[in-house]
């Protein structure tokens, strides 16, 4: 336990700790199979070039909750991004998003 009034990860009980953990990869395991299902019935309608309307809506998306994330500063939505800000502003024209 540690000494002082400031609680860590360590000072909490495993069970929590991994209950956690078990969230977080549901979260992601359920992202994926939806994006699996999605790619699953595109290209059974005979859709094709999934990646390029997949990946601008991805980015679109991501660069938004950075965005929203980081109160609107782009220096801090790249890097949680992990982009330079260059990459971030370019992304924000190609993607229609600039201010």
């Amino acid at each position: 336990m540690a000494s002082g009034s400031e609680i860590l990860p360590s000072d909490l009980p495993q069970e929590l700790v991994e209950e956690k953990s078990l969230a977080n990869t549901s979260e992601n395991a359920n992202w994926q199979a939806q994006l699996e299902k999605w790619a699953r019935t595109a290209l059974a309608s005979g859709e094709t070039e999934l990646l390029s309307y997949a990946l601008p809506e991805f980015e679109r998306i991501m660069l938004k909750v950075a965005l929203n994330h980081t109160n609107g500063h782009k220096q801090e939505a790249a890097k949680v991004l992990g982009w330079g800000r260059n990459t971030l502003t370019r992304k924000l024209k190609e993607l229609s998003l600039a201010d």
